[in-house]
């Protein structure tokens, strides 16, 4: 699979538990942090639940 380069570019303040949950999941601890994770099923369907909060980069 190939390697996502994910970076969290708005805050996840005044959001839903899910939403910052999923940020967790994802391994965000801070704003503009970048994670990078493997382009998995599950991976995507997380960063497609919270994708106004972040960017996506290849």
């Amino acid at each position: 699979m190939a390697t996502i380069r994910v970076k969290q570019v708005r805050s996840a303040i005044n959001r839903s538990k899910t939403q910052k949950r999923t940020l967790e999941a994802l391994g965000f601890k801070k704003l503009h942090q970048v994670v990078e994770h493997e382009a998995t099923p599950s991976i995507l369907g997380m960063i497609a639940a919270v994708s106004h909060l972040l960017e996506v980069q290849k």
